[in-house]
């Protein structure tokens, strides 16, 4: 043995009683990362509706509490739900709980490396990853798992980002030097740029930090330096509950609803030319009984007050066939600026193939991505909700004129606010561009 290999092994032994003292501060912890109930809940229902009992697949599981909760309420009856770790004893901790629950026929636990999944394309309608998406990184989780989603499958995961444009040294040289940080409009056009719809984006509140770090701090507290490895496993812990004390308005915790974009159409944003122009008016006016939505559409686009580049959106067929389009313009509730959604039309034999989800989807994803917050629409309340829309009534949003209530809806594309919580939503009565004629 080399004089190298023997300095060596010394080295790795002790890293490895530092990696034991660190499974040791964390094992039996309700959480191994930022997060509640209430945020899983949430994340969920942007999900939409899954199939009656959904394959889902959680990763970086640990102990399991969002593998838990998927299990007993994602679908209609519960989820059949894949829970993937590297570290068995969390496995263990998981299936004990299951067990506990009556949910063991339910959960299904796999000893798996995130980043090398032995999973067949297309295994999972829901796949899964709360505060674990490090361990890879956000653009490799974004590439390596969309081919395990089914047809109209999700991903959902929470990344920890950037919160300032702007961070302080410190914060910029305690997380350089363990994960590149991005803010959410960077991780946004990650996530369109790789062929995903975003719907849904849900920063996450500070006490989902103190869900996770109340009890570990508890638990390191009351840890023995002493242990072999403990003394340095409590100074890093020590340094990131600092980090969190000292500079925790400069980052935080941010959740993504994805979903593979266009559901097999091809949607792009509406070309300067005259090609789509008229093609853009060829749907309209072959998807309505007047010329008037068409005609609208040409007032909308000469209006420079009301028109937003990059928010009038088509899918074509594979050919290259316009055949569906969406339009986002500028509205107001007040004073403050919002996104009116309309309109929307699919030429008739295409329509009830999923185009028109796809452009719709598609559209408000360009408006997350520009950092717009608050999207309007006058619609059918049996089609609208699919993409997240309620009752505009529920935020104290109201047209100008009489409709029914269920027909008038809103959708928050961003910020702390969810459904029925107007907290960070402008209040008031809609002002539509003059083209609308209200």
């Amino acid at each position: 043995m080399t004089q190298h290999e023997n300095q060596q092994q010394p080295q790795e032994h002790v890293q490895q009683q530092v990696r034991d003292a660190f499974f040791a501060l964390h094992h039996g912890l309700p959480r191994q990362g930022p997060g509640s109930d209430a945020t899983t809940r949430r994340l969920l229902a942007l999900a939409g509706e899954l199939p009656d009992r959904p394959r889902v697949l959680d990763l970086g599981c640990g102990p399991g509490r969002s593998a838990l909760l998927l299990a007993a309420e994602a679908g209609a009856a519960g989820a059949e739900v894949t829970a993937v770790d590297l570290h068995e004893p969390f496995l263990d901790e998981l299936r004990a709980a299951a067990r506990a629950r009556g949910l063991d026929g339910s959960v299904r636990t796999e000893v798996a490396d995130m980043g090398a999944l032995p999973h067949p394309d297309g295994s999972f309608d829901l796949v899964w990853a709360e505060s674990s998406v490090y361990c890879v990184g956000f653009d490799t989780a974004l590439r390596a798992w969309r081919r395990l989603l089914a047809p109209g499958g999700t991903l959902v995961l929470t990344e920890c980002e950037w919160t300032t444009d702007r961070p302080s040294a410190a914060a910029r040289a305690f997380w350089d030097g363990q994960y590149r940080l991005r803010t959410t409009g960077e991780n946004t056009r990650a996530a369109l740029a790789a062929g995903y719809s975003v719907l849904g984006v849900v920063p996450q509140p500070e006490s989902d930090w103190e869900e996770y770090y109340a009890p570990l701090r508890a638990r390191a507290d009351a840890a023995d330096p002493g242990w072999p490895g403990m003394a340095e496993a409590l100074a890093a812990t020590r340094a990131e509950l600092a980090m969190r004390r000292d500079h925790g308005d400069e980052y935080g915790y941010t959740g993504y609803v994805l979903r593979p974009a266009g559901d097999g159409w091809r949607t792009r944003p509406e070309a300067a030319s005259g090609a789509d122009r008229a093609a853009v008016r060829a749907v309209h006016a072959a998807a309505f009984p007047t010329r008037a939505e068409a005609d609208l559409v040409d007032a909308l686009r000469a209006d420079a007050d009301a028109w937003l580049e990059g928010m009038s959106y088509v899918a074509e067929t594979s050919d290259g066939e316009v055949v569906a389009h969406a339009l986002l313009t500028r509205c107001h509730v007040d004073e403050a600026p919002a996104l009116c959604l309309a309109p929307v039309a699919v030429l008739p034999a295409y329509q009830r193939t999923g185009a028109g989800s796809a452009v719709v989807r598609a559209v408000l994803s360009a408006a997350r991505a520009h950092g717009e917050h608050l999207v309007l629409v006058l619609g059918h309340p049996e089609y609208y909700p699919r993409f997240g829309f309620v009752p505009a009534s529920r935020h104290g949003i109201k047209p100008g004129f009489e409709v029914p209530d269920a027909a008038m809806m809103a959708l928050v594309l961003d910020g702390p606010a969810g459904p029925g919580d107007s907290g960070a939503v402008p209040r008031g009565t809609i002002t539509y561009p003059p083209a609308f004629g209200v």
